[in-house]
């Protein structure tokens, strides 16, 4: 919008320079009248003069798209300079620009330029054509020749070039186009108006040359055949036009799709190469949670029952290490994600980004005028929607966004954190002025591992963020120019309003009080069941330690064959396991029994979905590797739930 205000700007600036010249012009050839004309005139100039005014403007077609016309006036402008001489062509001009103006406009501005265009472009051809050929009256009186010809041509390009290039220019200043588009498009193909008429203008002089001015009469039949031709070629140009305005609504429409189906293709890539890493990366750390399980247990079982503190110390070494090893084990799920659960809750959009800026806000600000940058923060937060999703994660890829942009400003600059609705969905939006990124480095951005920061960046942040996104059924976007800054679109589905209802009301009940923890479980007798020998004898141990009685199965089958024999107050079972897993085996447990315990002790860590959980009738989830302080935790959590059902089942007696 303002680039198109500033062109039209232009518009009076060159149209009252274009009009004081035709004035200029207009008085100069009413000076020069008497000199190459008026002996000339006579009766027969001023019939002329009315058949231009009274039929030549009025036998007009319009011009497609920009409203103007074309007239065949000049065959009687053309026909006036051979027979009368130039300045009495330049008056008639003058007097045709008047009149064809009159007929589509009503403002005094457009009367005079369209005027003074015509004056001055006949001005040009009178004065060309007597450069080079000498007094234009006197070229009827000639043989058709080479010359004739020659000029008839000069006078048709001269007058159309000078003309249309007028007028062009006018109308590219008002349609915000350059000139030679706004020329080729609408002036190029009315060329045959002028060359037509002058050559009819040339054959009716010769005539009236011949056999007297009756032969004027000769340019009806001829100026009715140029209106019917030009008339039949516009309806083919404006056809020709409409088809390759359709033309370029396919090719657009085609150039969207493809360029969706390319964005489509590269999200797919994206997701095939995050799925394919992260199953690698949740299988290894699968087999490092079991290892270090293995470890830890056993090191945390040496140290209840040593005394030597040489040795105390090298298992408390041991212990933090294994405990090091399981974070970065963690680290490693986080970004495989492979989550196939959707434990969401309610998120308020507005509120997410209002705790996304103060969260880094010590990043943006603090650090950042630390070390002498400027940094400014905008936020253009315009809906309070909601969203189904994990509100922690969700803030981790905001907070990892805002600060690869913080990175991006090392000379300082403006962040913008935007939200708004569009539909069914909510976008927000992070926008920074720094440095940008190549189209190769933009494409690649969410690639795992891939870093522009040295040594400084893993090349995780953004692929996790990814995951994170696609997790939440939502996209990413990323905009971004060298030199001009970077912008990330995050779209999400928000929630309607009737499901916001339905969601309010599941989630309104109150959550029972907290039961005390007893100080020591009461004895229980335990069945534990996990393929890995280490492990299953590790959980046994520490069990046993707390005075519980355990029974040990290295796979389903067994255990099912052992839960049927005996009776246990809980089960505690691996999920992995060859033949029947942990969920078959949970299962197959709840079908015999609706009230034992059963917890889930697994390597897979988060990956366990709170669905599958629920499906399977299990109670507890807990990670490996676990510590001897969680395990008896989970011992008094059982104790608790056996407790509340004892208490359940005698209010239903009584």
């Amino acid at each position: 919008m303002e680039s198109t205000i500033g062109k039209q700007r232009y518009v009076g600036a060159f149209m009252w320079p274009v009009i004081a010249i035709g004035g200029v012009v207009f008085l100069f050839s009413v000076y020069q009248l008497p000199r190459y004309s008026l002996p000339r005139l006579n009766l027969t100039f001023l019939l002329v003069a009315l058949l231009t005014a009274a039929v030549g403007s009025r036998v007009a077609v319009k011009i497609p798209r920009i409203g103007g016309q074309i007239t065949v006036s000049d065959t009687f402008i053309f026909l006036t300079m051979l027979l009368y001489g130039g300045e009495a062509a330049i008056l008639l001009a003058t007097l045709d620009g008047i009149c064809t103006s009159v007929r589509i406009s009503r403002k005094l501005r457009t009367y005079l330029f369209n005027s003074s265009v015509l004056t001055c472009s006949t001005f040009i051809t009178v004065w060309t054509l007597r450069l080079l050929f000498g007094p234009v009256f006197e070229l009827p009186s000639r043989s058709i020749s080479a010359v004739f010809i020659t000029a008839i041509c000069v006078m048709a390009l001269v007058q159309y070039v000078f003309n249309s290039g007028l007028i062009a220019t006018l109308q590219s200043f008002k349609i915000d186009q350059p000139f030679w588009q706004t020329w080729r498009k609408y002036y190029l193909w009315s060329s045959v108006t002028y060359f037509a008429g002058a050559s009819a203008a040339g054959m009716v002089a010769k005539l009236v040359n011949s056999v007297g001015f009756y032969a004027v009469l000769a340019t009806a039949p001829i100026i009715a055949i140029l209106y019917a031709t030009y008339s039949t070629y516009l309806k083919n140009i404006e056809a020709s036009a409409r088809q390759a305005e359709l033309a370029q609504q396919h090719v657009d429409e085609l150039s969207r799709y493809i360029t969706e189906q390319e964005r489509i293709r590269e999200q797919f890539a994206q997701m095939e190469k995050l799925s394919a890493l992260g199953e690698l990366a949740s299988g290894v750390a699968h087999d490092f949670n079991n290892t270090l399980a293995g470890i830890l247990g056993r090191a945390q079982l040496l140290l209840m029952r040593t005394q030597d503190p040489e040795v105390v110390r090298s298992l408390r070494i041991i212990v933090k290490s294994a405990q090091d090893g399981a974070h970065t084990v963690k680290r490693i799920q986080d970004f495989a994600r492979q989550r196939r659960d959707k434990n969401f809750e309610l998120v308020a959009t507005d509120q997410l980004l209002l705790d996304i800026i103060e969260i880094t806000r010590p990043r943006w600000k603090n650090s950042a005028e630390a070390n002498n940058v400027q940094i400014r923060f905008e936020s253009r937060i315009s809906t309070n929607a909601f969203i189904m999703g994990d509100g922690s994660e969700l803030r981790e890829v905001l907070v990892n966004m805002i600060f690869n942009a913080v990175d991006a400003m090392q000379e300082g600059g403006l962040i913008t954190l935007a939200a708004e609705e569009a539909g069914s969905s909510v976008t927000i939006s992070i926008s920074d002025t720094g440095c940008g990124m190549s189209e190769e480095v933009r494409s690649r951005v969410f690639d795992p591992f891939f870093t522009t920061k040295g040594k400084a960046g893993l090349g995780l942040g953004l692929a996790v963020s990814y995951g994170i996104i696609s997790r939440h059924e939502g996209t990413i976007d990323v905009e971004s120019e060298v030199g001009r800054g970077t912008t990330f679109r995050i779209t999400l589905p928000k929630v309607e309003a009737e499901s916001l209802a339905r969601q309010e009301v599941k989630d309104s009940p109150e959550p029972p009080a907290p039961i005390p923890l007893p100080s020591r479980a009461q004895r229980l007798k335990i069945l534990v069941v996990d393929d890995e020998t280490p492990l299953r004898e590790i959980i046994g141990e520490m069990l046993q330690r707390e005075g519980h009685e355990v029974r040990l199965a290295e796979g389903g089958r067994q255990a099912l064959e052992l839960f049927d024999a005996e009776s246990f107050d809980a089960v505690f079972t691996d999920i992995g396991m060859p033949g029947m897993n942990g969920w078959e085996l949970a299962r197959s447990i709840r079908a015999r029994d609706r009230r034992v315990p059963i917890a889930v002790i697994t390597g897979w860590g988060n990956a366990v979905g709170a669905q599958e959980q629920s499906e399977a009738g299990v109670n507890w989830v807990v990670t490996k590797p676990f510590t001897a302080a969680r395990i008896s935790e989970l011992v008094h959590e059982v104790s608790r739930h056996l407790n509340e059902s004892i208490k359940d089942a005698k209010t239903a007696a009584a």
